[in-house]
């Protein structure tokens, strides 16, 4: 298997060290992006599947699926991260349905056999390639080991989010970074300078982020995960559960509309490999 580039293996100990208690709390910190991602793979992905999560975070979703039965093949650039799912799921008793565990990237996953996989989720590996032939790749590596008629759910972060949190915590900085503000609005790229929490990372506008999938896939839907919540997503977590579940659903129900994709932080695909074909 190939090793873990220069930037890989930072990414890694990015999530290793600086964000990985944040990983691990998610589900508080963003409760309406975790439910209405379960909510979509509870509907897309039936029990039982055979499914590659590439770039585990916190093991939520591993978990999630692993409780419908579904054996699970997990791949990440944090050995602290797949260390932690492991541990997660051998103390819920379901060790036994771990086909594998590898720390790799998304950009090469020899470790997974071609045409294998019900489901592949990419729930994080996008925020982070750079470049366009990384992510193409990382898409072509999906559809090799996805079934024809597999299921490819990956998530994208909006590129406004970028600014607009910069308007709310730094404002002074559209005076000193206008230069790379100019570029990043053409390439969407971070760096552990200009975005501490997120490292070195990707943005992506919607159109950018169809265009990825169209080749090798067709779509089933493509949602704006926060929808109108927002900024506000944290409040859902103080709510009675009768008053969050309501909105919840009323974000669900939007989530499919442009306005709703242009308001959100994340964008998530979900699409079905293409007969004969791979992406990219």
């Amino acid at each position: 298997m190939r090793r873990l580039t220069e930037t890989e293996e930072l990414v890694g100990q990015h999530y290793n060290d600086a964000v990985f208690e944040f990983e691990l709390m998610r589900s508080k910190y963003c409760p309406v992006e975790f439910e209405i991602t379960a909510r979509l793979l509870e509907r897309l992905i039936p029990e039982r599947s055979i499914v590659a999560e590439i770039g585990v975070g916190g093991a939520f979703y591993t978990e999630l699926l692993a409780r419908r039965g579904c054996r699970l093949h997990l791949v990440d650039v944090s050995a602290r991260l797949l260390d932690t799912a492991w541990s997660k799921l051998r103390a819920a008793g379901f060790q036994e349905q771990i086909i594998d565990i590898d720390l790799a990237s998304a950009t090469n996953l020899d470790c997974l056999a071609d045409e294998k996989f019900d489901a592949v989720l990419m729930l994080g590996p996008l925020y982070h390639l750079r470049l366009l032939e990384e992510r193409r790749r990382s898409v072509s590596e999906a559809a090799r080991a996805l079934k024809t008629g597999g299921l490819l759910i990956a998530a994208g972060i909006n590129r406004l989010a970028y600014l607009r949190d910069l308007l709310r915590e730094s404002p002074r900085a559209i005076l000193v970074r206008q230069q790379f503000h100019e570029r990043f609005l053409s390439d969407g790229n971070l760096d552990p300078e200009h975005a501490p929490p997120l490292g070195f990372a990707h943005l992506t506008t919607i159109a950018e982020f169809k265009e990825l999938f169209a080749d090798g896939f067709t779509e089933i839907g493509l949602l704006g995960l926060e929808s109108f919540a927002g900024v506000w997503q944290k409040s859902l977590s103080e709510m009675p559960e009768e008053e969050a579940r309501a909105w919840m659903d009323m974000i669900e129900r939007t989530a499919s509309m442009p306005e709703a994709l242009g308001l959100s932080d994340h964008l998530l695909y979900a699409g079905r490999k293409k007969s004969g074909g791979e992406a990219g």
